[in-house]
């Protein structure tokens, strides 16, 4: 999942540790360069199957695993570890025809049964990844030979390819992928220091046809924007994955040493109810505290002109995109009159699981205010990264929370009556089963344009901003990836001048 969930596991007293833990910059260019790294989102673990949060996205994917096919930073699909493939005329059986020679960085050849163990750790049942509901139509995955791989599925899924793209090629060898890692990419795990870094260094035998242009890479955590921004200045790191302060920016706007790149984010901040529980379970409610809440100046004060304003989970990239900020937009007044209609017209309490991490706490004491004008008492509940996945995510136990979704095209989890937050529309669920099952991607989009807005009107969340994605590096860098999609920050191509 991404943004869900985000891992920010470092203590604060840590945060010199990495700033001086192997990140002095050097002069040495191309192919022997390190790149520094910096991001506020370490990893939990090591898996992407365990729950190992953004940062193990953020280092591993593209860089040390692979999958059969890539998501680039495009937002396009291209084919990788899986040279070839073939859909049956019914929709409903993929044959994937595998590179050659292609090795895991203990020098294991990557075989088919590697393909299918790999698939089958997505989709088991003890699975955190959020692709296990999007790949539980496979019904049997056949290896008739070391580079065949055949997928049956239950039903048709015109996203099948793209899920795929999700689903790191491991070897069934491995020992504790929790810890340690071993992938075909063109990095090789170094060392994970937690609360200060993790290391990749160049895998010389790469099978594919581009190895890394530099030496390798050190990823360096910071519990705060300031320590990162001060790494960045200080030349500890080259580069900051996702800016996390715009105050600081002006900072570097005037200064040649550096360039402010500015991408296209598809991660989206949600106050999200739990749609199960009274009175969230009134979309009049949940309507209501969506009008209440003025995301613009909530926006502005967070990002000043950097971020966007979304009406629903679909960001401008998605296909099925379509601008509804004019839905439940900000009236406090209409707010209080659907109060009454939801039948809480004299207001009401609830608490709100807030990350602790920024910008959480600020919009949390936001909302808070905001919704004070139509009488609702809200009680903050500050909690961590690993307290937010236990008692939110997986016991479903919250009334309202909040928190960042990375990945684009995940409208289509609001059709999962068994989602987190809960929300159950028939209409809905059916649309986007259809849209799985269209024919074609214009049939898809209209369908999953008629979910989105249904949850919008409905106010399933409140989808109080989209991101800005803003990348910070030195003017001595190029070639690193600027949209960061789904958290990924691919760093093969990157060259220090």
């Amino acid at each position: 999942m991404k943004r869900a969930w985000i891992a920010v596991a470092a203590a604060s007293a840590l945060l010199l540790t990495a700033c001086g833990d192997g990140g002095e910059s050097t002069p040495t260019d191309g192919a022997s360069a390190i790149i520094n790294v910096g991001s506020v989102y370490e990893p939990q673990n090591l898996d992407n199957t365990a729950g190992g949060g953004q940062g193990v996205t953020e280092a591993l994917n593209g860089n040390v695993y692979e999958g059969l096919f890539r998501l680039t930073d495009a937002g396009t699909v291209e084919p990788l570890l899986a040279t070839a493939h073939t859909v049956s005329e019914d929709g409903l059986t993929y044959t994937f025809t595998l590179a050659q020679g292609v090795t895991f960085h203990s020098g294991k050849a990557l075989t088919s049964a590697d393909v299918k163990a790999s698939i089958e750790r997505v989709t088991a049942e003890t699975s955190k990844s959020a692709r296990r509901s999007n790949l539980s139509v496979i019904s049997a995955i056949a290896t008739p030979d070391d580079r065949t791989v055949t997928v049956t599925l239950s039903k048709p899924s015109i996203s099948f390819v793209y899920h795929l793209s999700y689903v790191w090629i491991v070897n069934t060898a491995a020992g504790d992928l929790s810890t340690t890692a071993d992938g075909t990419g063109p990095y090789k795990l170094g060392e994970w220091k937690r609360g200060a870094t993790l290391s990749l260094t160049r895998n010389d035998a790469y099978w594919g046809a581009s190895k890394a242009k530099n030496a390798g890479a050190v990823y360096h955590y910071y519990t705060d924007a300031t320590a990162l921004n001060n790494a960045l200045l200080t030349n500890a790191i080259d580069v900051v994955t996702s800016e996390q302060s715009p105050d600081a920016l002006a900072q570097f706007e005037s200064n040649p040493l550096y360039t402010i790149n500015e991408g296209t984010s598809t991660t989206k901040l949600l106050l999200a109810f739990n749609d199960r529980v009274a009175p969230f379970d009134k979309p009049q409610v949940r309507k209501a505290v969506s009008a209440a809440i003025d995301n613009a100046k909530l926006l502005t004060s967070i990002w000043g002109e950097y971020g966007t304003l979304i009406g629903s989970m679909v960001p401008p990239g998605d296909p099925w995109y379509e601008d509804l900020t004019s839905v439940n937009a900000y009236d406090v007044e209409a707010a209080k009159k659907l109060l009454a209609e939801g039948g809480v017209g004299g207001g009401f309490t609830f608490t709100l699981d807030t990350p602790n991490y920024d910008p959480h706490p600020t919009a949390a004491t936001f909302i808070k205010s905001e919704l004070a004008k139509i009488g609702v008492t809200v009680e903050i509940n500050t909690i961590t990264s690993d307290e937010w996945y236990t008692k939110v995510y997986q016991q479903r136990d919250f009334q309202a929370t909040m928190q960042e979704h990375v990945n684009d095209r995940d409208v289509v989890w609001y059709g999962n009556p068994d989602f987190y937050w809960g929300y159950s529309n028939a209409t809905v669920t059916d649309l986007v089963a259809q849209a799985e099952a269209a024919k074609t991607e214009a049939d898809q989009a209209a369908l999953l344009k008629q979910a989105n807005k249904i949850i919008a009107e409905e106010a399933a969340s409140d989808w109080l901003y989209l991101y800005p994605q803003i990348v910070v590096a030195s003017s001595s860098l190029s070639g690193y990836p600027l949209n960061g999609r789904n958290s990924q920050f691919f760093v093969y191509d990157i060259v220090k001048s």
